[in-house]
């Protein structure tokens, strides 16, 4: 399978705020996967190491380059700083703790490489021989905004909140993101789904961690979900052009 995707092809975007104590192992995973040819850290406002750690990373990896917001925006807008300055033909997005593995980018990617899908996601949801047990609600609040999601835009996914999403570069690169924070992915679904384009899912593992280890997304982020959901798939029906590109 490995073979099916050229080497260096990825951009991996990471957002990160306090990510100190976890970075330096999602990197390495990241970097032994031969697709990835670029890993875009970006520092929303540390108050932490996490831009010592990554500046050190910057230094003695090529593939790595590292930029800073002077404060903290949110996840949305970390994503859309590293997006804009992605360059590969494809684009992931990682988060800069330990709850997904990047060794499944193989899965997300592949898709993309041999033409079959525009846009991938990492459905932790959809069925495994093996799974990790979940925190009931916050499982059931996931499935509820993926519902949502789905009977508002029209695109039946199986987790609309899953973190792994790859794209192709031109693909996210058209999408105007508006949200600062974790509205990023009902938003970005909504705008998809009006693109006319080939999505795809596949199972990925998924190791959560609790708040007391860094969580940051909370009941809030919930609501704004909601709103989100309503305002991008009920509200802006703008459409959204972009040319597929040819240089995978």
């Amino acid at each position: 399978m490995v073979s099916d995707v050229p080497s260096r092809c990825l951009s991996v975007v990471v957002p990160m705020y306090d990510e100190a104590g976890t970075l330096a192992e999602v990197l390495q995973k990241i970097l032994l996967q031969e697709m990835v040819g670029e890993v875009i850290l970006v520092d929303d406002g540390s108050s932490d190491d996490t831009a010592k750690v990554a500046k050190d990373w910057e230094a003695k990896e090529e593939r790595v380059r590292f930029i800073a917001h002077s404060h903290n925006q949110g996840k949305g807008a970390a994503l859309r700083t590293g997006f804009k300055n992605a360059k590969l033909p494809y684009v992931i997005v990682q988060d800069a703790d330990l709850e997904y593995d990047p060794a499944e980018f193989i899965k997300i990617i592949t898709p993309l490489a041999s033409d079959r899908a525009d846009v991938v996601y990492g459905s932790r949801y959809l069925k495994k021989d093996t799974r990790n047990v979940l925190r009931f609600w916050h499982t059931m609040g996931n499935r509820f905004l993926t519902l949502l999601s789905n009977m508002t835009s029209d695109l039946h996914v199986t987790d609309m909140e899953t973190c792994y999403k790859g794209f192709r570069r031109e693909i996210i690169q058209a999408i105007p993101i508006e949200e600062n924070r974790f509205g990023f992915e009902p938003e970005v679904t909504a705008k998809l789904a009006k693109m006319n384009l080939r999505v795809m899912e596949t199972s990925v593992c998924y190791y959560p961690r609790s708040f007391d280890e860094g969580k940051k997304i909370g009941w809030k982020d919930g609501v704004r979900a909601i709103f989100c959901i309503v305002k991008y798939n009920l509200i802006d029906r703008e459409a959204i052009e972009w040319q597929k590109s040819t240089d995978a």
